[in-house]
C-alpha cells in the first residue's frame, strides 16, 4: 500500500472494522451521540450529525439504533457522556501515528492506548509532537463503476481540490471547509459513495516493510480494536500484505 494511496488507508481499517461490527455499531453510535450533544439533532442543519448517519445506514444499522443516539446526545434521554480524546504517537522509524477517542473514562482509555504503543515499541508524545505532520482534509470515495466525466464534473463544478482513481475507487478530495458542499454536491447527483470523512491526511511519508511493518500493522489493529477509539491515523507507507 503506498501511503501516497490514502483510501488503500482507509480500506485496510474499514475491512477490519466490517468484520466486528458489534464494535462499528459502538463506534458510530458514539460519533452520532456527540454529533447531537455538540450541533442539534437536526441531521438536515448538522453536517457532522448527517455523515455519522449516513454511516449508521450504510452499514444496516436499524434506525431506532441510531435515532435513540440522537436522543441521549441532546437530552431527551440519559445517556453517557463521552469525551473526545486525540494522543499522538511515535513508532519505532519515525512513524507518526494521531488517535482519535471517544470515551466515557479517560483515566481508562489514556493508559490502554500508552500500553499498546509501549507493547510494540512506541510511544506516546506530547501534543504537536505528531500532529504538524498531518493536515486535515476532505476526502469522498466513490465507487470505480461511477462515470469518469460524471465524477470530475459533479466534484470539482463543487469545489473539489482533485479527483483521482486510487485504490480500486474514485477519490475526491477537498480543503476542510469545501467538504460538505462537495459531498452535498456527489449525493445530489447520486453518485455512489463508499465513505465520506474529513482525514488527517501526511505530508511526509515514512517507508515500513519486514518485521517493523508486521508489529506495526499489530498496532494499528489492536488500536482500533478498542471501543474508545475512533480513527487511526499514520504517516506509514507500506506494501499491502498479501492473505
Amino acid at each position: 500500500m503506498s501511503g501516497h494511496n490514502k483510501w488503500s488507508t482507509i480500506k485496510h481499517k474499514k475491512g477490519a472494522l466490517d468484520a466486528k461490527r458489534g464494535k462499528l455499531f459502538t463506534k458510530i453510535l458514539k460519533e452520532i451521540t456527540v454529533a447531537s450533544r455538540l450541533g442539534g439533532g437536526d441531521v438536515g442543519s448538522n453536517p457532522r450529525l448527517r455523515l455519522a448517519v449516513d454511516l449508521a445506514k450504510g452499514n444496516n444499522m436499524p434506525k431506532e439504533n441510531w435515532e435513540r443516539a440522537i436522543k441521549r446526545g441532546t437530552g431527551e434521554l440519559e445517556g453517557v457522556t463521552y469525551e473526545e480524546v486525540t494522543y499522538e504517537g511515535r513508532f519505532p522509524g519515525g512513524v507518526a501515528v494521531i488517535v482519535e477517542a471517544m470515551t466515557d473514562n479517560k483515566n481508562r482509555t489514556t493508559p490502554e492506548v500508552r500500553s499498546y504503543f509501549a507493547k510494540f515499541g512506541g510511544e506516546l508524545a506530547t501534543t504537536g509532537s505528531a500532529s504538524y505532520l498531518f493536515a486535515r482534509q476532505g476526502q469522498i470515495v466513490v465507487e470505480p463503476e461511477a462515470a469518469e466525466d460524471q465524477v470530475m464534473e459533479v466534484a470539482l463544478e463543487a469545489g473539489a481540490d482533485d479527483v483521482a482513481m486510487s485504490g480500486g475507487a474514485w477519490v475526491i478530495q477537498t480543503s476542510p471547509d469545501a467538504f460538505e458542499t462537495v459531498k452535498n454536491a456527489v449525493d445530489k447527483a447520486k453518485l455512489p459513495v463508499i465513505e465520506a470523512k474529513v482525514i488527517q491526511a501526511p505530508s511526509t511519508l515514512v517507508p515500513l516493510e519486514g518485521s517493523r511493518l508486521t508489529s506495526f500493522l499489530k498496532l494499528v489493529d489492536l488500536l482500533e480494536d478498542n471501543d474508545d477509539v475512533q480513527n487511526v491515523w499514520h504517516n506509514a507507507e507500506y506494501d499491502e500484505p498479501e492473505g
